[in-house]
């Protein structure tokens, strides 16, 4: 099969697309043809700062696509299924292998792209929201980092939960992409004091929640933008700055910062539920994710550069 794979991390450049040995399929594994890849920012950073032992690797969290080989000890799926997958690594190729608890039905009338998106993007934004973030109905939630996928997915789900909905991004033109999914109000941070245009926007209270999949300095922001007894929840290092933050500003406001990695709750059956949830959500149109632009699988290299100019709004999606 083809696939986007390296040996060393490093920039979008590292990658080679070329012929490698078909995935084995395990007793309790699935594999399927792929059809779509959503490229997640986990799979940026894993090419960019993972090393490999100088052994090939290929990258990549979640793909979607047609089983066309059953483990024998696989129950509840056939081949010829439509399904979206879930691993640790091996997205970005012709064929993937997962085991067959990362994987869920794909409804008929939720395309491959649509579906790709539903596992990482849309489960880590629920997590963040519900689960860990405590999201209520009458409170107040900022999402950093809004044009992204998760960001998107967060606007969408906190407004149905009847939340007021803030949102970063690097320019007016990204906020204004952000309307349709339910944003209140952006706030263009390239122009903008964030966190005193929270404060403005919340009458000084600041916010119940903060969704921060960028890290670094912006978590900071986060923090200073929370109000009393605020929730920050970080979900990412978008920002690939990895130093020391100041946590000062939690103590005064008896704030609360947490830590969500859906891959940890991945295999309870509480998660499995959710992601189930969100397709039928996604089946039943009161989920959509944005699709900036679709690569070929050759062109992973460009796909990723272009995810790493921050101009993409949504997600990027390759196609095998």
């Amino acid at each position: 099969m083809k696939a986007a794979v390296y040996n060393q991390p490093g920039a979008p450049e590292v990658f080679r697309y070329e012929d490698v040995a078909d995935p084995i399929c395990g007793p309790k594994d699935v594999k399927i043809d792929v059809k779509a890849i959503s490229i997640e920012g986990g799979d940026v950073l894993a090419r960019a700062f993972i090393e490999t032992g100088g052994k090939d690797q290929v990258v990549g969290y979640t793909a979607a696509g047609v089983i066309s080989e059953l483990g024998a000890e696989v129950s509840g799926f056939k081949v010829g299924d439509r399904v979206t997958t879930l691993s640790g690594a091996g997205s970005h190729a012709e064929q993937r292998v997962v085991s067959s608890f990362t994987c869920w039905a794909l409804p008929d009338n939720v395309s491959f792209d649509q579906g790709a998106c539903i596992p990482v993007t849309y489960g880590t934004a629920h997590d963040a929201l519900f689960e860990f973030g405590r999201l209520r109905a009458d409170e107040t939630v900022l999402v950093q980092g809004g044009a992204g996928g998760v960001g998107i997915a967060c606007i969408q789900l906190a407004k149905q939960a009847g939340a007021t909905v803030y949102a970063t991004a690097s320019s007016d033109a990204r906020l204004a992409c952000l309307a349709d999914f339910g944003l209140d109000a952006g706030i263009n941070y390239a122009t903008q004091n964030l966190t005193d245009e929270v404060m403005r926007l919340t009458e000084r209270k600041g916010v119940n929640l903060v969704v921060d999949p960028v890290g670094g300095n912006v978590l900071e922001k986060s923090i200073a933008s929370a109000g009393r007894r605020g929730r920050i929840v970080s979900v990412g290092t978008a920002s690939r700055d990895f130093s020391k933050i100041d946590i000062g500003g939690l103590a005064p406001g008896n704030k609360s910062l947490t830590g969500v990695f859906l891959g940890a709750e991945v295999a309870t059956a509480r998660a499995q539920e959710m992601i189930r949830d969100l397709l039928a959500q996604m089946a039943s149109a009161s989920l959509s994710m944005l699709i900036d632009r679709t690569y070929p699988l050759a062109e992973a290299a460009a796909a990723h550069a272009y995810i790493e100019s921050r101009q993409a709004v949504g997600r990027v999606i390759l196609i095998p």
